[in-house]
């Protein structure tokens, strides 16, 4: 009896979930197809049914981020893009440079965890990790209109220097082998962004 197509979904979001939590600890280059099906509790044999390559299922395993973890995250951070106010970009800042979020690696964010793997990736992959940095962007754009109209080329160079300070603090604060280095690296990202985010 063939499997419904509920089931193949749920396997599919399994088997992407264990990829991207794979993906986050040991990069790409370092994970097989044999290791994410393991995660996933499935055999080798059923992967290309779902995917027809490695760098496919990266692609989405970065993708997924967005509206599985991502979600997640920002619901348990009180952030609704739905529903943008005026704190919202504070509300992104605080969680987004917490020490939780550096200290998770599992549930980190790819930006932070997979920047140079992705640089080094193809354009499908790229274009995956580009649509998380867009979505952050137009969070705080949201958020920082609300709280201050302004020119829209100005929100956006405000929302694009939230996000690089963002991503870029905690690229940084991962990078480093002394943790009080990382945190300072963190909270100078986090001070930093927050008094932009109230100009």
């Amino acid at each position: 009896m063939p499997y419904s197509s509920e089931h193949k979904q749920k396997t599919r979001t399994n088997i992407v979930e264990a990829a991207r939590i794979l993906f986050n600890r040991h990069g790409f280059r370092d994970v097989t197809i044999d290791m994410v099906m393991e995660e996933a509790g499935l055999t080798r044999g059923g992967f290309y049914n779902h995917f027809e390559s490695k760098e496919a299922l990266y692609a989405e395993a970065v993708a997924s981020f967005l509206m599985g973890r991502g979600a997640q995250w920002r619901a348990e951070a009180g952030v609704d893009p739905m529903n943008p106010g005026p704190d919202i970009a504070r509300q992104m800042i605080q969680a987004y440079l917490s020490a939780e979020h550096l200290g998770d690696l599992d549930g980190q964010c790819p930006m932070i965890a997979l920047p140079s793997d992705v640089a080094r990736a193809n354009l499908k992959v790229q274009s995956s990790y580009q649509g998380l940095l867009e979505a952050m962007v137009g969070l705080f754009e949201n958020g920082l209109n609300m709280k201050k109209p302004k020119p829209n080329s100005e929100t956006r160079q405000q929302a694009l220097s939230l996000a690089a300070l963002c991503v870029g603090g905690m690229v940084l604060a991962r990078s480093m082998p002394d943790s009080v280095l990382a945190e300072e690296i963190r909270l100078a990202a986090y001070h930093a962004a927050t008094e932009m985010a109230v100009l």
